[in-house]
């Protein structure tokens, strides 16, 4: 048996084709354009990288893009007010803090100074408490991505066993949330959990998020299940040549494609929704902004 590969980038198009159809009726119909602002704080490679393309699929789907990208040095009263000026440009429908931010910046204390409403993210502590209540919120991009794939495949998630593996705010959590908001029966493993493979080896879906190259192998796979592997770790890839290096995620592709249902590859995966995912959180924080309907299909 071979697994069906799920195309992340695949499916992520068909969501950016969603959101440009559905800005550009709100164009139509009523004169008004999202906006996503961006902000990126020092010159972190990674970090950059994120946000060109932010930018240019922000631009793609008919939305307004705003950078700032201010220097590594800036000081926390300076983000500070920046923020604020977003948080009252009712031109900004979402705003994005490039993570990590340089040391001397209180993460949670920047986050929590987004207005919820605008946090695309879905790391205010605001969003965080009404998504873990069954309240309407904003959801975290990569997990509201695995939830629209896993919908796709599965169509109803009632009644299955989903297992997730990590428990970090940005991933782990949240998914279980959705889960458990979908009726899925949710158990959350990390690395100290005991007998970890069994728990594994009984999920009908299982979502690899814990940051360790290639930790979930084959025989830890219930046969037919589905893997979503958030993992994005880089290994030495000598076989490439001197100090070339190879993108696997947390699960070993090779080994549990055997076994599997359907799997997300890595790369090509998870990683492309998730900026399709933040497009989709701006047009919706956009629409209810604005006392409109919902995106239809884009949500949570």
């Amino acid at each position: 048996m071979t697994a069906t590969i799920i195309d992340g980038k695949a499916f992520a198009a068909s969501v950016r084709e969603k959101v440009a159809a559905q800005v550009s009726r709100l164009k139509a119909d009523h004169g008004i354009t999202p906006g996503l602002a961006v902000v990126l704080v020092g010159e972190d490679p990674a970090s950059e990288v994120y946000v060109r393309n932010k930018g240019k699929q922000t631009v793609e789907v008919g939305m307004n893009s705003y950078e700032h990208k201010l220097p590594a040095e800036t000081s926390e009263g300076e983000l500070l007010e920046l923020i604020a000026r977003l948080n009252a440009d009712p031109a900004v429908h979402g705003i994005l803090v490039q993570l990590p931010l340089p040391k001397h910046l209180n993460e949670d204390l920047v986050i929590n100074s987004i207005d919820p409403a605008k946090d695309v993210d879905g790391f205010h502590i605001s969003n965080v408490g009404l998504l873990a209540t069954g309240q309407k919120s904003m959801v975290p991009c990569t997990p509201l991505g695995c939830l629209m794939m896993l919908r796709d495949h599965h169509g109803a998630l009632s009644g299955l066993n989903a297992v997730v593996v990590g428990r970090s705010n940005i991933v782990g959590k949240p998914m279980a949330q959705l889960l458990l908001r979908d009726s899925c029966t949710v158990t959350v493993a990390h690395s100290r959990t005991k007998d970890i493979e069994e728990i594994c080896r009984r999920a009908d879906i299982l979502v690899a998020a814990v940051g360790r190259p290639e930790m979930i192998k084959g025989d830890w796979v219930k046969p037919g299940a589905t893997v979503i592997d958030v993992g994005i770790n880089r290994i030495p890839a000598p076989e490439k040549g001197e100090g070339k290096h190879r993108l696997v995620g947390d699960v070993d592709f090779a080994s549990a494609a055997e076994v599997a249902g359907a799997i997300t590859p890595v790369p090509g995966g998870v990683g492309p929704m998730t900026i399709a995912c933040l497009l989709a959180n701006t047009l919706t924080a956009c629409a209810r902004a604005n006392n409109l309907p919902e995106p239809e299909g884009l949500t949570a």
